[in-house]
């Protein structure tokens, strides 16, 4: 059978491959992926894996962001806690819902980045949350 790539176009260039393992990253967390069939480009490299094969790519995939949530999840809750917030002073912290930082703790939701980046900061720099809270003042009063 003869495949045109649809990611570069090339006419013909799609050849089939069978059991091969692919490794698949996600936030510093890994896995391999065994015995993966479908179809790839000779011009781009792009591949097409078969319906089965894609499937189990995704799921690993999942699993990655899954573990890497419950990672954050841990992480927010322990500097969280460390600073002396509440969730609720948390959210509004960053300006979160007011079940943010709950939903965040039990890995329903993923945190943006910088709220992330954040709580790691304030963990190895604590003194910087008084700081924050002057910065501001009028919603400071109720955070703590």
């Amino acid at each position: 059978m003869i495949r045109d790539c649809v990611c570069c176009g090339t006419a013909g260039s799609m050849t089939r491959f069978e059991g091969e393992d692919f490794a698949i990253d996600h936030a510093g967390l890994s896995a391999t992926i065994d015995n993966l069939s479908g179809w790839r480009c000779a011009a781009c490299n792009e591949v097409e894996f078969d319906a089965d094969s894609a499937r189990r790519y995704a799921a690993a995939g999942d699993t990655l962001v899954l573990r890497n949530r419950e990672h954050q999840a841990r992480e927010l809750r322990r500097i969280r806690r460390k600073l002396g917030l509440t969730q609720d002073a948390a959210a509004r912290l960053t300006g979160g819902g007011h079940n943010a930082f709950s939903r965040y703790e039990r890995a329903e939701v993923a945190p943006m980045p910088a709220v992330v980046n954040l709580f790691r900061i304030l963990d190895r720099h604590p003194e910087v949350l008084g700081e924050i809270l002057q910065i501001g003042s009028n919603r400071a009063d109720r955070l703590v």
